[in-house]
């Protein structure tokens, strides 16, 4: 593991056992697997409980503008919750701050089932959304100081596949759940206390080198922050995210409602189908990672990224945006746990919660802004036009990843 000139072992204060020499093969290690429910609990929590919006608005009688605070209440908190949260989880251990953040997340997460006033809801989905957002980082954390090389690639990609199967299943549940009555897809984060209370009861996170002062911790934080290569991935991945929650998400339903009268249910479809593939790819990053460098990966997933949303508007029928879709997903299979592969080797131990923290932050803030960026192309040129802008954004950013990573992407 990675350590600093600031940095002393841990004498195991928090009862955070385990050592990586005994660790054992990613696809074996029962620990490895609570991570993976801790990731696949925290993820959904916006396309899980976007089915019952209508009935919503109805319940409570509010617009279907008022509506989207229960978004807006569940993603802001986490600009500053996540890196927060990866401070006090290098200072004081990740499993100290990783279970009191599942059992908030889940108390607050199902009391929103409970609510029976708007702002009653908005303030609990603003405890949420506070304890959601270093959930990721901090199981990416983890793992990242459980296992190195090629084991710590083929780790992250099957966490990141986790991620896929929420994000592919989570719409359909919460779309059942809705149809029996408004409150039931915001009693799923109840799932987050068992998985809290196996996370405390069962896992080892490894010992690591931490920092022994607060002015030390600063002082490592500081120069793995000022590394351009972090920045350079940090800055990236806003530029993934607002892609993703900008253009993808928010705006294939539309393309397709627009171009071809395609029902919600095509919509949804497609939308999935970028899960499957993204899932399919992660698992493989391992193997991919001994042919192809991450910093490569990063590079040429930016490039798929481009090509995929350019024959958005190009398709000729809606199998076209499905096709388009798949190579969507292949591009964030790949992008995604490649970038967090990359975040948890250029931190040390003792950094290594705030860097993948910060990256949980950088996905709040591409979910905010994104929208709003690319729904000004929308308003100014249309749909179609929204789609190329997209792609170029892409294909920036892929030119950007190899001005930053290119010479160490041989």
């Amino acid at each position: 593991m990675a350590s600093s000139d600031h940095s002393s072992p841990d004498a195991d204060p928090d009862g955070e056992g385990g050592e990586e020499s005994t660790t054992p093969a990613p696809h074996r290690d029962g620990d490895l697997w609570l991570l993976f429910a801790v990731t696949l609990v925290a993820v959904g929590n916006v396309s899980s409980v976007a089915p019952a919006f209508p009935r919503v608005v109805d319940v409570f009688g509010i617009s279907r503008v008022e509506v989207g605070w229960v978004v807006t209440a569940y993603s802001l908190p986490g600009i500053l919750t996540a890196p927060l949260a990866g401070v006090l989880a290098d200072r004081l251990g990740r499993k100290r701050v990783l279970v009191p953040t599942l059992f908030v997340f889940g108390v607050a997460g199902s009391a929103c089932a409970l609510a029976r006033s708007f702002p009653v809801l908005l303030t609990l989905r603003v405890f949420q959304g506070a304890a959601a957002a270093p959930l990721v980082g901090l199981a990416v954390t983890i793992i990242g100081d459980r296992y190195e090389g090629t084991a710590r690639a083929t780790a992250v990609g099957y966490n990141a596949t986790a991620l896929s199967v929420g994000t592919a299943t989570y719409p359909a549940l919460g779309g059942a759940l809705a149809a029996i009555a408004w409150f039931w897809p915001f009693a799923l984060p109840l799932l987050a206390l068992p998985v809290g209370a196996a996370v405390a009861w069962k896992l080892e996170a490894p010992s690591v080198d931490r920092a022994q002062t607060l002015a030390d911790y600063l002082d490592v934080a500081r120069d793995r922050l000022t590394d351009r290569r972090v920045l350079g991935l940090l800055g990236i991945n806003l530029g993934v995210f607002i892609l993703i929650f900008g253009a993808f998400l928010t705006y294939v339903p539309e393309l397709l409602d627009e171009r071809f009268g395609s029902p919600p249910v095509v919509a949804g479809l497609v939308l999935a189908l970028a899960s499957v593939s993204s899932g399919l790819v992660a698992t493989q990053l391992g193997r991919l990672s001994t042919i192809v460098s991450q910093d490569r990966l990063i590079q040429l997933s930016l490039i798929i990224d481009g090509v995929a949303l350019a024959l958005m508007p190009l398709a000729p029928a809606p199998w076209g945006v499905g096709a388009a879709s798949l190579l969507f997903g292949v591009a964030q299979g790949l992008n995604q746990p490649a970038l967090q592969t990359r975040l948890t080797e250029l931190a040390s131990d003792a950094s290594r919660g705030i860097l993948l923290s910060l990256n949980g932050m950088i996905l709040r803030l591409g979910q905010a802004i994104g929208p709003l960026l690319l729904g000004g192309v929308l308003v100014l040129g249309g749909v179609g036009a929204l789609f190329f802008a997209a792609a170029g954004v892409a294909f920036l950013a892929a030119g950007g990843a190899v001005l930053v990573l290119g010479e160490t992407a041989a």
